[in-house]
C-alpha cells in the first residue's frame, strides 16, 4: 500500500500553507531518503518509498509521513546489492 495525495489535495494543501505564511516542508519528520535514489517499478531501492510517497512528502502532515514510515518497515529492508 502507498500513501498518495490527488492532485486536488495537493494544490489544496499548498494554498493552505502559502496562505498561513508557512514553508511547503514540515520538518518534523525526517525523510527516509539515504541518497541512493533509482526507482525500480514503482519502489525507490534506496528508502523504498513509491513515487507518489517521494512526491507528496513535502506536503504529508506529521502523522501521514509517520504512516508512510511505518508502511516501509513492513516493506523490508532495500536489498544490499542494489544500493552499491
Amino acid at each position: 500500500m502507498s500513501f498518495r495525495l490527488s492532485e486536488e489535495e495537493r494544490r489544496r494543501r499548498r494554498q493552505d500553507l502559502r496562505a498561513a505564511g508557512r514553508s511547503l516542508m514540515d520538518e518534523s519528520v525526517d525523510s527516509p531518503c539515504v541518497s541512493i535514489c533509482r526507482i525500480e517499478g514503482e519502489v525507490c531501492i534506496g528508502c523504498r518509498r513509491s513515487i507518489s510517497e517521494i512526491v507528496d512528502w513535502a506536503l504529508l502532515t506529521a502523522a501521514e509521513k509517520h504512516a508512510v514510515l511505518e508502511a516501509l518497515d513492513a516493506r523490508g529492508a532495500p536489498q544490499a546489492a542494489a544500493c552499491r
